[in-house]
């Protein structure tokens, strides 16, 4: 095959589709710059959306990608220790009252999103998982683990969507994915409500 091909053939490989409606940052997001949000590899493919959140939601909306650096579709169970994992949230602060949360699985795994308060001293990532692999969830505001719909479930599957409305009060949160070994492989950050 001639180089000019396989350049032809790359490049069809790594082309990118824009993001559903209400992506990360309002806009469409392609995958290049999703990847490099995210942390990832140059040319990583991150899966297509196949839902969306209502396009209308209350009170402010924060767009929370949700991305492991799995291989394939095929990736399943628990996550090892060390697994690359990312969960990046925008914008990193709102204003207190009705706060959307749209979890966007842009992984291969199945991941969620829980909503924890967080003190004063704390700082996002510090919590200690227990022997399950997980943090606890003692005083837990809220969640979104259902797939294309919104609330509890049993876990966004890869490509798709959750959403979560609550009610914040001016203060620090911390936002995680808790499955087991999740939070410990990078998947917090912290949310400022003022």
């Amino acid at each position: 095959m001639s180089a000019l091909a396989v350049g032809a053939l790359l490049a069809g490989c790594t082309s990118s589709r824009p993001n559903s409606p209400g992506s990360l940052m309002g806009g469409h997001v392609d995958s290049s710059t999703l990847g490099s949000m995210m942390g990832g590899p140059a040319g990583y493919h991150f899966p297509a959306l196949t839902c969306a959140a209502p396009v209308s939601m209350p009170g402010a909306t924060v767009t929370v990608v949700l991305a492991d650096m799995g291989m394939t579709r095929m990736m399943g169970g628990d996550a090892p220790m060390g697994a690359r994992m990312r969960l990046r949230a925008a914008p990193g602060a709102v204003a207190a009252g009705k706060v959307s949360l749209v979890a966007e699985n842009r992984g291969w795994r199945t991941h969620e999103l829980v909503v924890l308060p967080l003190g004063q001293a704390a700082a996002a990532g510090q919590r200690v998982p227990g022997a399950d692999g997980k943090v606890s969830e003692s005083g837990s505001l809220g969640e979104a683990s259902a797939s294309c719909a919104a609330g509890s479930g049993e876990g966004i599957g890869s490509g798709a969507v959750g959403w979560v409305t609550l009610e914040l009060s001016p203060g620090r949160y911390e936002l995680v994915c808790n499955l087991k070994n999740h939070y410990a492989n990078g998947m917090y950050q912290e949310l400022d409500v003022r």
